[in-house]
């Protein structure tokens, strides 16, 4: 496959026009990012992403280790005092983070590009490219997020195909840390042998168990469970509806678990569960460690985009995260949403 000239010509701009943009005279070698610049890829990976556009503390640091930033502090802020204004001092204690080299590369073939290039404008082209980047780079963050659980100095995509060597993820910074908070054990739903019939019967232990008692009732908790107990929770809710214009609205409802907001991230382990707030989910990139490498490679056919940084991931309050490792769906029967 050989790029057309209309391809040719539309990358030969995509590539010029990237290596002024940067100060560049070439993108084919790792050039630095520096602010604006630094700050307009980082929001362009956060609007990438649906799911990692709600966590508000994706943050830049410093150093490479240090102590987590802490947002805020568990327990009442409200009350008095007797010769004074009642307050509270914001936590500044917290867990360890420590960042690692991270190397992030996408590519598009030939045959892409012609397409491509024939299907709109120049303008179009350049979007495309850029959009395709960035939503590769945005995904693989929370791939690995869900999934880490080492840091390789060799990593190996074939064996760990959701990055799990490529850093320490959430859930093993928690199942490592705090053992307590994570349920490891088998838990099953749905069947008539089940440890729940629900998975709002799963989550209300799940809090009751094992989230901080002061914040079993806040709102701010929410549910992340994986596509196959999403998928069949509703199967089951949509056969207790006959009528087709129910099952269509059904659908469109807000999805609510145990009253909290559900959410089914990308890449997150099947029968996993967590509760825990949005904003108690970390990722951290040192400041003035992004760059970027972009180069057309003839020889392989296609166009390469390279995104190396130091990042890692971090959790502020292991007491308002909890899990179950591993749900399995009882064969004999679906899951169901409800615990009635």
């Amino acid at each position: 496959m050989q790029l057309t000239p209309k391809a040719e010509q539309m990358l030969r701009k995509y590539a010029a026009g990237l290596a002024k943009a940067n100060g560049q005279v070439d993108t084919s070698r790792y050039f630095s990012l520096t602010n604006p610049k630094e700050t307009q890829l980082r929001n362009a990976l956060l609007e990438s992403s649906e799911f990692l556009r709600l966590l508000p503390n994706v943050l830049d640091v410093n150093q490479i280790t240090g102590q987590v930033v802490t947002t805020g502090q568990k327990g009442i802020y409200t009350g008095r005092k007797k010769d004074g204004r009642f307050s509270r001092v914001l936590g500044v204690e917290g867990n360890e983070y420590k960042l690692v080299e991270t190397d992030s590369g996408s590519y598009l073939p030939y045959s892409l590009l012609v397409v491509w290039a024939n299907a709109g404008s120049e303008e179009e082209f350049f979007q495309r490219i850029q959009a395709f980047s960035n939503e590769s780079f945005a995904l693989d963050m929370l791939r690995v997020a869900f999934n880490g659980t080492s840091v390789a100095e060799d990593t190996d995509p074939e064996a760990n195909p959701n990055g799990e060597d490529v850093n320490i993820g959430w859930h093993k910074i928690v199942k490592d840390r705090t053992p307590e908070q994570i349920v490891t054990g088998d838990v099953t739903i749905g069947g008539a042998n089940a440890d729940f019939m629900g998975l709002d019967a799963a989550v209300t232990d799940l809090v009751h168990s094992c989230i901080y008692e002061p914040y079993r009732n806040d709102p701010r908790l929410v549910v992340l469970a994986s596509a196959d107990l999403i998928g069949a929770d509703v199967t089951t809710l949509m056969n207790k509806i006959d009528r087709p214009t129910e099952k269509v609205a059904a659908q469109l409802i807000g999805r609510q678990i145990a009253g909290r907001t559900v959410y089914t991230p990308p890449f997150m382990p099947e029968g996993r569960l967590i509760v825990t707030t949005l904003d108690n989910l970390h990722i951290y990139t040192q400041q003035g460690t992004r760059k970027r490498k972009a180069e057309w490679n003839d020889d392989r056919k296609r166009f390469e985009n390279n995104y190396l940084r130091m990042e890692g991931y971090a959790v502020e309050h292991d007491e308002l995260y909890a899990a179950y490792d591993k749900i399995t769906l009882a064969t004999d029967a679906p899951a169901s949403g409800g615990g009635e």
